[in-house]
């Protein structure tokens, strides 16, 4: 028995020369056990004939949202309702784009939006446009609502460039696709996620913090929903939308983010504490907006430390696994591994902040995991929710089997 077994895959084929390969994508589907039916967008048409697909998947091929015999039935609709799984391989720029601005006009970006199956994405395109702030953007979109991006790959190209943007092989596409349908390595696990700045008011109209936007954490909220985890997501001041089968809160301060998180904590298996909490807040806050006086001097805020969350989290008598994240911008490992071993934490992801393109306020990150038995792993840089889904993954590998009901409760 094939690993997706009568799983029925909907494959989106996007414009560009890697849409060939999609072929041999629909040919390991089905050899896998896979019943596959094709979308094809006008681009696609361009590289590779309908025909083509008709002859691999058994199924007409479908391209055109304003097919008279297809949507008198409302075809599109029952498309949609059929696919367990909606797969676009290869994954282009323009389709990046569309699915992240919520386009639906055409065929394949009105049935993304109007499934409930679970959506992969494998982009394919020029180095140079994968690399574009755009595109990155658009990925980063797409992670945060819980899309699983499939690499891509880097090597040589079509255009005769190397870099990022080859289209993952299939081979490793349909392991990805089983891995999907099979249990996640989270099921059954409860996962609390804090993400964001925290906001300090100095007045009414000012506040202390920081640039962090929430995306290395939504990322990783996705990740471990996708995992299979039910996820308990404690977010700060940000404006991205909640990952799917996620339960967010949101809040504002330090303060308020500590009593969340020990609130979400009970129960849960693992604490990931992404958010780029203020080490120090007013200690008191004025009630009124501080009027700059000509020839006054400038106030002096008092500060006093704010609570130490994962610290508290990894202190409880029947405490979760606990991840912290260690943002600096030098000296990143010595300062990684003293907050491992003060704050007696199960790992620490480190991270530069600061150099162009990485941490706060970036669509790409690099970390540097630590674990107190000299463990030590570099996932590198790449797109947040790569390296969500590679630290999901690390932390299913490293947490302890399930505590029994009793002392879960």
């Amino acid at each position: 028995m094939g690993t997706l077994e009568g799983t029925r895959v909907l494959l989106g084929v996007s414009g560009g020369i890697a849409a060939y390969k999609a072929a041999d994508l629909v040919r390991r589907l089905r050899d896998a056990g896979a019943e596959v039916r094709v979308v094809m967008t006008a681009g696609a048409r361009q590289f590779v004939t309908p025909a083509t697909f008709q002859a691999l998947s058994g199924h007409p091929v479908r391209s055109d949202l304003w097919d008279p015999a297809a949507e008198a039935a409302m075809g599109h609709i029952e498309l949609a309702r059929w696919a367990e799984i909606v797969l676009v391989a290869p994954a282009s720029a323009n389709t990046l784009a569309r699915l992240a601005h919520g386009l639906a006009d055409d065929l394949l970006s009105t049935l993304c939006l109007a499934t409930s199956a679970p959506l992969m994405v494998a982009p394919a395109m020029n180095q140079q446009m994968w690399a574009h702030p755009a595109t990155q953007a658009n990925v980063a979109t797409l992670g945060a609502r819980g899309v699983v991006l499939l690499g891509p790959d880097s090597g040589g190209q079509a255009c005769g460039e190397f870099g990022a943007g080859r289209l993952v092989e299939p081979p490793a596409i349909v392991e990805r696709l089983a891995a999907l349908r099979a249990p996640g390595v989270l099921a059954g696990r409860v996962v609390v996620v804090s993400a964001g700045p925290t906001f300090e008011d100095v007045d009414p109209v000012r506040f202390i913090g920081n640039r962090s936007s929430g995306r290395m954490g939504f990322a990783i909220a996705a990740a471990a929903a996708a995992a299979g985890a039910e996820v308990r997501l404690v977010a700060g001041p940000v404006h991205l939308p909640t990952p799917a089968r996620v339960a967010r809160r949101d809040v504002r301060s330090a303060r308020e983010m500590h009593a969340a998180v020990l609130a979400a904590v009970a129960g849960a298996d693992a604490y990931v504490g992404a958010a780029a909490v203020a080490d120090f807040r007013p200690a008191v806050a004025a009630p009124d907006k501080i009027k700059k006086t000509d020839g006054a001097p400038a106030p002096t805020l008092l500060l006093e430390r704010t609570e130490d969350i994962l610290a508290a989290v990894a202190a409880l008598p029947a405490r979760p696994f606990c991840v912290g994240f260690a943002a600096e911008t030098g000296d990143v490992e010595a300062y990684a591994r003293g907050k491992l071993q003060r704050k007696r934490v199960d790992l620490v992801c480190a991270n530069r902040v600061g150099a162009p393109g990485e941490g706060f306020d970036a669509d790409d990150n690099a970390l540097l995991v630590l674990g107190p038995d000299g463990f030590r792993l570099d996932l590198g840089r790449a797109p947040k929710a790569v390296l969500a889904t590679r630290l999901v993954e690390l932390i299913a590998q490293r947490l302890p089997a399930p505590r029994a009901a009793g002392a879960r409760a």
